[in-house]
């Protein structure tokens, strides 16, 4: 069969449909034009490599060499990768929402040669089934509804596109928002959904939603709310007992299909890694429960043993379905790398081991999943921590015989493009597990990634690229990009107070508001101006799997506000929130990464002060980083401020606004002064 055009791609989702028989485009100027040449709508669909009902809907219909003919007489098909053009999977998400009230991926749009949608879905199978219709049927009856009644579909679609481009522009509450107000509308929000039995929020599918965990953390922070904290404690907790949890490797699944943590869905995403092992840091800091850290060092073995480049960058993520027998290797199964068969585990254990092995993971004889509709785990076991209690303290040499029989399986897909924003919130998780932890290790590991985008991924004139896949970077970068990874750079100069982390972050946060910035109402667009193939520039609000770029921009200006002492950022900051006041007063579970940037907004600032040489400070450098402290800034010898070591002795001088209490010369004082 001949390849498509999506063969010349570099994106792993575009390249692993270069041999569908339909004549899949990428995104641009070349499909665009034979869709106006031709009068033809446009078909798009998007997705990621990782995402198995996209593949579901490859075997069935893209493969299928009549949907294939349909698809090719009557339309020009556009292939999209949502993680490398996050801009045009959100335009056309909120077209999908706008008619169905729900959205996911696959996403499938039919546009207008200008990419005005006027239908859309999600998944839909090869003919009528669950309750959808049948993909071949609803082609058939919109390549008619095209020739016969084009006057409705085009006004329709300038309808739907007109409402979502009001809500998109609509005047923001210039009032001052009430922090206090936000908070505590919020954590009853929280607190209602609550699992009390087995953390997390709301029922089944269950995701973990670190942006939640962060508000909760931090709600404890400034009101020493104690629920607020044991909720997030709990939803850690059980979320490590859970079959979501790699016990045998390390890592967390994408979500749990059920609400007790148990069945995962298999996929393992970097923004899950890098924000979750952010969250067993933190609670580590709270409560000084080794399990905690236990969790997050095994998070940083799994991406640094499987996500990582040898040159520095992280990969993006890894499939659910693998091949469940290597003699038959095109048929794949949802985790089948990571279930168990309870004779495997004697075999591999012996029958004494195994004894107390089963029970402590839960395995059993028959298989231990019972509900099971598709019939994907027969026989088979998803180990979870049923009893902690059985067997020795240390089960590492254990789960190593696991790790390395499981390693000689086929393997889950891996999409091993880079992305900047990922690795900007990976960079952030290893330094901060180097400052926690104290080990040097997840320090060189987060500044080799930082050398990566700092070579590989931005532009001679100083701006970042989104993707980076076998030596090629493409994809101008977009918000998020520039947020996550000054982010990133920040944390890093926060670890080991290197002049070129800061210097960076503060050339990259003035790039960001010079590419983003709305100047006019506030916030920042998602895409830089200038891209004629997008029908709408967005703000992105939404704090979901991963935090919104806006969020994260806002809390990194407010930060380079106290670093730098210039109050220009603040200023963007402050204009920010103003403009996101409505929602986060109406919707504050939207946005919780939102509602900790607009107390950090209202707070005064704390800053931790370290004067005296960089090694003989270590004590001190260590011992603030040791305390959960979410809204202070750790400074090292500012330059033009007047801050002197005590006696000879480094010092370190805990500060309101830069008014400061008298220096202490100990961990142990510094330590008392931030609790």
């Amino acid at each position: 069969m001949t390849d498509n055009r999506l063969a010349r791609e570099k994106s792993p989702y575009l390249l692993q449909h270069a041999h569908n028989p339909v004549d899949w485009y990428p995104w641009g100027e070349e499909a665009f034009e034979k869709a106006r040449a031709e009068d033809k709508p446009i078909f798009l669909s998007v997705g990621y490599s990782t995402c198995h009902w996209c593949h579901v809907m490859e075997r069935e219909s893209f493969e299928n060499e009549e949907v294939a003919a349909i698809l090719n007489r009557s339309f020009v098909s556009i292939k999209v990768d949502r993680e490398e053009r996050p801009d045009v999977d959100r335009i056309y998400m909120n077209f999908v929402q706008a008619i169905s009230g729900s959205g996911g991926w696959p996403m499938s749009v039919w546009l207008t040669s200008g990419r005005k949608p006027f239908y859309g879905g999600t998944y839909f199978p090869p003919d009528d089934r669950y309750g959808r219709p049948g993909f071949a049927k609803v082609l058939q009856q919109l390549a008619i509804a095209w020739v016969t009644d084009r006057p409705k579909i085009l006004s329709s679609s300038e309808s739907i596109l007109e409402r979502i481009r009001a809500a998109a522009e609509a005047s923001p509450n210039l009032t001052e928002t009430p922090e206090e107000g936000v908070r505590e509308k919020l954590y009853y929000h929280f607190r209602r959904e609550f699992d009390s039995q087995r953390g997390g929020f709301g029922g089944a599918p269950k995701f973990p939603r670190p942006v939640a965990l962060n508000f909760l953390l931090r709600e404890f922070a400034w009101s020493a709310n104690e629920e607020a904290r044991d909720m997030a404690l709990t939803t850690l907790r059980e979320m490590a007992k859970g079959g979501m949890y790699d016990q045998v490797g390390g890592g967390f699944h994408r979500y749990s299909v059920d609400a007790k943590w148990f069945v995962p869905h298999f996929e393992k995403m970097l923004y899950d890694q890098a924000q979750l092992a952010s969250s067993y840091l933190e609670a580590f800091q709270i409560t000084r429960e080794p399990g905690y850290a236990d969790v997050a060092r095994d998070i940083f073995k799994y991406v640094r043993r499987d996500l990582l480049h040898s040159d520095g960058g992280f990969f993006s993520a890894e499939d659910a379905d693998s091949v469940i027998d290597p003699a038959n290797p095109h048929e794949k199964g949802e985790g089948a790398f990571y279930v168990w068969r309870y004779d495997e585990i004697v075999d591999l254990l012996g029958s004494a081991n195994a004894e107390w092995f089963v029970r402590r993971f839960g395995a059993l004889a028959d298989g231990n999943v019972f509900e099971d509709p598709h019939n994907e785990f027969r026989h088979s076991n998803i180990l979870y921590l049923a009893d902690s209690s059985q067997g020795p303290a240390d089960i590492t040499e254990f789960r190593k015989l696991l790790l390395d029989a499981r390693s000689k399986r086929p393997r889950p897909h891996l999409d091993d493009k880079i992305l900047t924003a990922w690795n900007g919130l990976m960079i952030s998780a290893f330094a901060k597990g180097g400052q926690v932890l104290g080990d040097e290790t997840l320090l060189d590991t987060a500044r080799a990634a930082a050398q990566f985008v700092r070579k590989q991924m931005m532009t001679p004139e100083g701006g970042l690229m989104r993707r980076w896949r076998d030596g090629d970077a493409a994809v101008p970068g977009f918000l998020d990009d520039y947020a996550f990874f000054v982010q990133a750079l920040l944390d890093l100069h926060e670890t080991s107070f290197l002049a070129e982390d800061l210097d960076l972050a503060i050339n990259l946060a003035r790039e960001m508001m010079r590419l983003f910035e709305d100047p006019d109402r506030g916030g920042f667009f998602s895409t830089r101006t200038g891209d004629s193939s997008l029908v709408l520039r967005l703000k992105d609000d939404y704090d979901g799997a991963e935090p919104s770029g806006n969020s994260i921009a806002i809390l990194n200006l407010l930060r380079l506000e106290q670093i730098t002492r210039d109050e220009t950022y603040g200023a963007v900051a402050r204009r920010a929130l103003k403009a996101f006041g409505r929602l986060l007063e109406s919707q504050p579970a939207a946005a919780p990464q939102m509602a900790i940037a607009l107390t950090a907004s209202q707070k005064k600032a704390q800053q931790i002060v370290i004067a005296g040489d960089r090694e003989a400070a270590q004590p001190l450098i260590s011992a603030a980083h040791g305390v959960f402290s979410p809204f202070r800034v750790l400074l090292l010898n500012p330059v033009g401020m007047e801050f002197a070591p005590l006696n000879g002795k480094p010092a370190a001088y805990v500060c309101e606004d830069f008014t400061c209490q008298l220096p202490v010369d100990s961990p142990e004082a510094l330590t008392a002064l931030l609790t």
